[in-house]
């Protein structure tokens, strides 16, 4: 089993910047690839970036390309996604997700957390 635990969601204006952690738990948890999802109300869920188990390949998604960065840290097993220049359709629930390989964690991840909301105000 791995626990997934985000943090760092909140209010923001339009341009403005924030980033999200997600603290990982569980025997395995470091060797697993993370990502990012989020759900805006009415709309579903969505990939939004992905980072391999060692930290060497990342994927975005078109929408958050140049925006947004996503990072991970081995010895705190935790994960970060830095977002910048936000905008108000960026607004949405954000989850942290958790997936042995890095395509699997893209489309079909096996754990998550329970979300962080991120407000933007236009």
């Amino acid at each position: 089993q791995v626990q997934l635990v985000e943090s760092g969601g909140g209010l923001v204006q339009a341009g403005g910047s924030l980033r999200l952690s997600c603290a990982a738990s569980g025997r395995t948890s470091s060797s697993y690839a993370m990502g990012w999802f989020r759900q805006a109300p009415g709309k579903e869920r969505e990939f939004v970036a992905a980072i391999s188990w060692g930290g060497a390949s990342t994927y975005y998604a078109d929408s958050v390309k140049g925006r947004f960065t996503i990072s991970r840290d081995g010895a705190k097993n935790a994960v970060y996604l830095q977002m910048n220049s936000l905008k108000f359709e960026d607004t949405a629930v954000y989850y942290c997700a958790a997936q042995p390989n890095s395509r699997g964690v893209r489309t079909t991840p096996d754990y998550w957390g329970p979300g962080t909301q991120v407000t933007v105000s236009s």
